[in-house]
């Protein structure tokens, strides 16, 4: 298990910007034009600080969050932090059943959310709506200041696990300070610096990458309740918000490109578009460089933030295209085969990583904890990654069977554990393959019990009962028998052969 960090108070720097800079803005909210300077901002956490405890938040209480991204989350998250609480945002896309799983997992105090709570019916968690928020804001008393401690949990962020059970991931003060520094560096971040936020803030992309630099270097963050390709062309080329960074996973890139009204000289005031949470592909970043916008893309997880970036440099990219990037002095690395030795110069092996950005373990879980830390601290990330000879990281396999689809990370397990749910299904295997829009999905074979009916309107509708959309698979093949091994292990290289022919043959 990670090392939580060096203790010390927590890095607050909402509270420092406050005072040396009051008035310049701080987040503002892309559909209102509501606005918080610094200063607001830093009274407005001292308030939020006050309403959290007088609804029984204490130090390690967790507030779970069910919103679409908004100003508001971030207050909550800051004042968390300051509370020495956990902010742990759910991922409003999921199903019912799968989102009342994880309100049972981190047990919250108390339950935030916009009109997305309807969907969940009852629940025995006190609830907390964004108009309540204000009400409590307007009457609470400032809290005073204190230091807290920065090795503490504040933020709590799911992930699922391969078995299919989520994963929640502890992050500290102490890590997000980390992975500010980090990005804050490779990504060229100042106090003149704009971020446009439409990435959903259950992801470390939308909570961390894209709000901890900011904050830290007195950044300007416009929250966007999600991601429009038009409403986000226009607002990246917005002359009164001056974006100069934005976030998205390779599939935005590629929608913003494709949509009608795209012009490149549109953005040329940004310093950079951002991607990462997918493979981009070499010739896509080409096509951007050539319009003279540099596509930096990186690397990082949820249990690490960011750890790999490229620099922002039009000859670099173009010279590196396809490359993750470098990595940050703070951090040290592995790259081993599956027996742990070491790889040789140039030879691709699972990557490990150490530093002070990386999560300190997965909440009620030291098993899956011990699991992913080696014995000197090092995370296993479960990716394949190699490194040039000028230090340049290339990610070239996952370990693991999970895919990426729209920028979400996909378990086949999950799914499978789903259809197999029929009292038809003897079993299910699930594979994904390349999409053009995606970046890839999923494809299932499934293996009927003898006699028993199972048709693929039943199995959908389980998928639609138990899954969230961008799980479910694309197709749904049946099979009279399923590749083996010699040791009955289902082949699901060759489940991906079948998938270049017909149905049917």
């Amino acid at each position: 298990m990670a090392e939580a960090g060096h203790g010390g108070p927590v890095p607050d720097f909402v509270r420092l910007h406050a005072a040396g800079r009051p008035d310049s803005a701080a987040l503002v909210d892309a559909s209102s034009g509501r606005r918080l300077s610094y200063g607001e901002l830093d009274r407005e956490l001292d308030l939020a600080v006050t309403m959290l405890r007088s609804l029984g938040v204490e130090a390690g209480s967790r507030v779970a969050a069910l919103s679409r991204n908004s100003l508001e989350l971030i207050v909550l998250q800051l004042a968390c932090a300051r509370a020495g609480a956990i902010l742990a945002p759910l991922n409003w896309r999921l199903s019912t059943a799968e989102l009342r799983a994880l309100l049972e997992d981190c047990a919250p105090t108390l339950l935030f959310g916009d009109d997305r709570l309807a969907a969940m019916g009852k629940v025995d968690v006190p609830i907390l709506t964004p108009e309540e928020l204000a009400g409590l804001l307007e009457k609470a008393e400032p809290a005073p200041e204190e230091p807290g401690n920065a090795t503490l949990p504040s933020l709590m962020l799911y992930t699922s696990g391969t078995s299919g059970r989520p994963k929640g991931v502890l992050l500290t003060e102490a890590n997000l300070f980390a992975t500010a520094v980090n990005f804050s560096v490779i990504g060229e971040v100042s106090a003149s610096s704009a971020f446009l936020v439409d990435s959903p803030m259950f992801h470390v992309i939308g909570m961390v990458a894209n709000i901890r630099p900011a904050l830290l270097m007195g950044a300007k963050i416009v929250v966007s309740g999600g991601f429009d390709p038009a409403v986000t062309l226009d607002r990246l080329a917005d002359p009164s918000l001056g974006i100069t960074h934005y976030f998205c996973v390779p599939q935005m890139a590629e929608m913003l490109r494709s949509a009608p009204g795209f012009d490149a000289s549109r953005l040329r005031g940004l310093k950079a578009i951002f991607t990462g949470g997918a493979p981009h592909p070499a010739a896509r970043i080409r096509e951007w460089l050539a319009d003279g916008i540099p596509i930096v893309d990186g690397y990082g997880m949820t249990e690490t933030g960011t750890v790999l970036g490229m620099p922002v440099s039009l000859s670099t990219i173009g010279r590196k295209a396809g490359s993750a990037g470098l990595l940050p002095p703070t951090l040290e690395h592995r790259l081993v085969r599956d027996d742990g030795s070491a790889c040789a110069p140039g030879e691709a092996g699972e990557l490990l990583l150490r530093g002070p950005n990386i999560c300190v373990g997965y909440w009620r879980n030291p098993a899956e904890t011990e699991k992913a830390f080696t014995d000197d601290g090092y995370l296993r990330t479960g990716d394949i990654a190699r490194r040039d000879e000028d230090g340049f990281f290339y990610l070239v396999d996952r370990k693991k069977e999970m895919f990426i689809s729209g920028g979400e990370n996909v378990y086949p397990a999950e799914i499978e554990a789903v259809l197999k749910s029929h009292p038809g299904v003897a079993e299910a295997a699930v594979v994904a393959a390349p999409d053009q829009k995606w970046g890839e999905v999923g494809h299932a074979f499934v293996l009927l019990r003898r006699d028993a009916e199972a048709g693929e309107t039943a199995l959908r509708a389980l998928c639609e009962q138990g899954l969230a959309r961008y799980k479910h698979p694309r197709t749904i093949r049946f099979l009279e028998e399923m590749p083996r091994t010699g040791s009955g292990k289902v082949l699901k290289a060759e489940l991906r052969k079948l998938l270049d022919s017909p149905v049917g043959n």
